[in-house]
């Protein structure tokens, strides 16, 4: 799996914040996290001068270099990052570099800062490209929480990416007693395939909070021929499925006949061809733009740690939530 295709720990979407910069005098540090791709508006000036979608610093005349400290929304490993450059062409920054640590709760930035915070260098100070998605690989194995990013000697970037896996702190989770939604992003479940993604991506099916709209689910193209269409989640964690919830959410007519799930447990490793499948929601109809929750239905679906999610005939779903207990040997 290509590192870009993981979760972006750093997306605003999952609740990532740039908590402070040494200068974004053109355009302000918050537009690094945006979940939107970056635009270029050729007409658009303010009175500090051309309007840019990203963060963009002063002109440096002394030694030195701008920087940014950046909350991850999801702390976890750092598999790669992509500096975005995007219409940034005669002012980008001629290199970059990232550091990492890992905090406990939310930490003010005085104490982010102070000398005994130990940043690990994941990112070396490594040439960039104007105009560009700069697409770096990082081999640090360690959880992390915040990032320091560098910029030299100055200039402007449109996004910063940070893609890995999500590595939840399991013991202030579980201290709070609720049910928790195995599948979700914010506690490590990740889409590792599907029978056809046109529309939109299956990974919207287990974001955080309710769907945007249509381009915020999963929908695949019309079937002509035999057959259904299916996602396959890797849960964060093992665990005991006790109801799960499906939303068709903005989709009224394109949403799927009916649905299904399977389960089963296996090594986070075993190729997803190899998986061996046991049906836990037999099939059920489905509604237009509704939230249908299953679990009289359910059958057994104890220490699982895959589901696979089967829509008949084909369709948009906006979210699938699977709740349940984690089982208490999970990693």
């Amino acid at each position: 799996m290509e590192f870009t295709e993981l979760v972006d720990l750093a997306s605003e979407r999952f609740g990532g914040r740039v908590l402070a910069a040494n200068d974004d005098f053109f355009a302000p540090k918050e537009n690094l996290l945006k979940s939107a791709a970056p635009i270029f508006l050729a007409d658009k000036f303010t009175d500090r001068g051309k309007w840019m979608d990203g963060w963009e610093t002063r002109r440096r005349r002394t030694p030195g270099y701008d920087w940014c400290v950046i909350q991850l929304g999801l702390a976890g490993r750092i598999r790669g990052v992509v500096v975005d450059t995007s219409f940034f062409k005669g002012n980008f920054p001629a290199r970059a570099s990232l550091e990492a640590c890992a905090a406990h709760g939310t930490p003010p930035i005085e104490t982010l800062l102070a000398p005994a915070v130990r940043w690990t260098e994941i990112l070396p100070e490594t040439t960039l490209i104007g105009g560009t998605r700069n697409r770096f690989h990082i081999t640090a194995p360690d959880r992390f929480t915040h990032l320091r990013f560098k910029i030299f000697p100055d200039g402007g970037v449109a996004r910063l990416r940070v893609h890995g896996d999500v590595l939840p702190d399991w013991d202030a989770t579980e201290r709070a007693g609720a049910e928790l939604d195995l599948a979700a992003v914010e506690y490590g479940g990740i889409i590792l395939a599907s029978s056809d993604m046109f529309f939109s991506a299956p990974s919207n099916l287990i974001l955080p909070g309710a769907s945007l709209g249509m381009f915020d689910g999963w929908e695949t193209r019309r079937r002509r021929g035999p057959g259904h269409d299916w996602a396959i989640v890797r849960l964060g964690a093992r665990g005991n499925i006790r109801r799960v919830v499906v939303e068709t959410t903005h989709f009224k007519g394109n949403f799927p006949e009916s649905c299904s799930l399977d389960a089963c447990r296996a090594a986070h490793d075993v190729p997803v061809n190899q998986l061996d499948w046991k049906d836990i929601l037999p099939r059920s109809p489905l509604e237009a733009d509704a939230r249908r929750e299953f679990q009289t239905d359910l059958h057994a679906a104890a220490d699982v740690t895959h589901v696979r999610f089967n829509i008949y005939p084909d369709g948009g779903v906006a979210r699938l939530r699977v709740f349940g207990q984690r089982t208490k040997h999970s990693a």
